[in-house]
């Protein structure tokens, strides 16, 4: 493999983990709301 192969395989890869994480992330939002949200209308 040439050294600009390496790059851009390397850079495809932290593009793809560092998106994975906020999609993570803001799912674990959503059902942090969707929780309160059920827990007012119980009470």
């Amino acid at each position: 493999m040439t050294r600009i192969s390496r790059l851009l395989i390397l850079f495809f890869l932290s593009a793809f983990l560092l998106t994975g994480c906020n999609t993570t992330r803001g799912v674990g939002e959503d059902i942090r709301d969707l929780g309160g949200i059920i827990s007012h209308a119980a009470s």
